[in-house]
This record gives structure tokens, sequence and C-alpha cells, in this order.
């Protein structure tokens, strides 16, 4: 006989880690009141933790990766601006 895996949703996850972070119960009490292991809920407030150091410090990353890609294509956009600009002086010039 086989057991059906117990699947829970982000939401609910992420509603007891944050129970969990508040302190206000112990790990036993939230386990109880949402019908899983308390192992479980440790497991999902140490994700909750990591998550959200690695939010803060992804953004960053992140913005800084944005950043420096649009100063790239900027850079780009000047160096064609500047071939065009001296290939119609130089036009205009024989004229």
């Amino acid at each position: 006989m086989s057991k059906k895996r117990r699947r829970f949703t982000a939401e609910f996850k992420a509603r007891v880690a944050l129970e969990a972070l508040s302190g206000e119960h112990t790990l036993a009490e939230l386990a109880s009141r949402h019908g899983v292991h308390p192992n479980q809920v440790a497991t999902w407030k140490q994700q909750a933790k990591e998550g959200i150091v690695a939010s803060f410090a992804g953004s960053a990353k992140a913005n800084q990766q944005d950043t420096t890609a649009q100063i790239e294509k900027l850079h780009a956009k000047i160096g064609q601006l500047t071939v065009e600009k001296d290939f119609l002086q130089q036009a205009f010039a024989k004229i």
C-alpha cells in the first residue's frame, strides 16, 4: 500500500514560515496547528531566512548587471552615432 505524498502550496509554506520567524509560538505548536511535522516547519523557516537574504543580495546584483548592460548598449550607440556624424561631415565637406 503506497502512501500519497502531501503537497503544500507556496502560500501555505510562506505563511507557516512567517509565523515561525515571528517567534510567538514554538515549532511544535505551529506544526500541530497546521498538521505538519516540526522538522518541516524548521526547514521552511530556514528556507525563508535564506530567501530573504538572497532577495536583497540578488536585487542589487541584478540591478548592477542591468546597469552594466545598459551602459554597454549606450556606448555602442554612441560609437554608431559618431561614425555616422563623421561620415556625413566628410560627405558635406566634398560638396
